[in-house]
């Protein structure tokens, strides 16, 4: 069977989450504890060398180690209900939001939260090599989070969805980024309802808690 290594708390593997139980993948779990620093051990270096979660394992035994080959993956595995896009042109505009949300809204959080936490001290970026915080990049992620709602609020004036007219990866990573920006205390409010109607309706769909 699947196996997915997890971390209940870690905003990555929660996108890996969600694409499998809207997909109704079966599939066993395995916590890694991200506080403690498990992911730096002996143990999962031997199933993941980069030190990072998700970890997917195929029931063929390959260890896919990042959201974007376990979405490929899942989608051609589970092409029902398609979450990448079906057409040609639904494929590449959800695919350019995606890489939208990772970029805009994604990595701005991780670049507050990684260079101004005193728990990650040495740890601004994730995977086994140690890095330096660099104030600046906290300051100026919190910046451009607040951009991003902006810019997903005005995206979804007069839609459902982020993509494609459909419920999408661009929605699965766009509901997890704006959760997580919660840990550097940003969070949509009055002056974007349009996200915040779009948030409450991805949450009526099951799949997000």
């Amino acid at each position: 069977m699947i196996t997915l290594y997890d971390c209940a708390t870690a905003p990555s593997p929660r996108r890996a989450r969600i694409l499998l139980a809207e997909k109704g993948v079966p599939h066993e779990t395995v916590q890694v504890d991200l506080r403690s620093g498990e992911q730096m051990g002996e143990a999962f270096r031997r199933v993941n060398p980069q030190c990072t979660v998700p970890a997917l394992v195929t029931d063929e035994g390959v260890v896919l180690t990042d959201n974007a080959a376990i979405a490929a993956y899942l989608e051609a595995r589970f092409p029902e209900p398609p979450l990448l896009g079906r057409t040609a042109l639904d494929k590449a505009e959800i695919a350019s939001w995606q890489w939208r949300v990772e970029f805009e809204g994604l990595l701005p959080v991780a670049d507050a939260l990684r260079n101004s936490s005193p728990a990650m001290v040495n740890r601004a970026l994730p995977g086994p090599v140690d890095f330096a915080q660099i104030p600046e990049l906290a300051q100026r992620g919190l910046a451009r989070v607040q951009g991003f709602f902006t810019l997903l609020d005005e995206r979804l004036a007069d839609r459902e969805f982020i993509a494609a007219g459909q419920f999408s990866i661009a929605d699965i990573t766009a509901v997890v980024v704006v959760d997580f920006a919660r840990v550097v205390k940003l969070r949509p409010g009055g002056e974007h309802p349009n996200l915040l109607r779009w948030r409450a309706a991805m949450q009526a769909r099951g799949s997000m808690g």
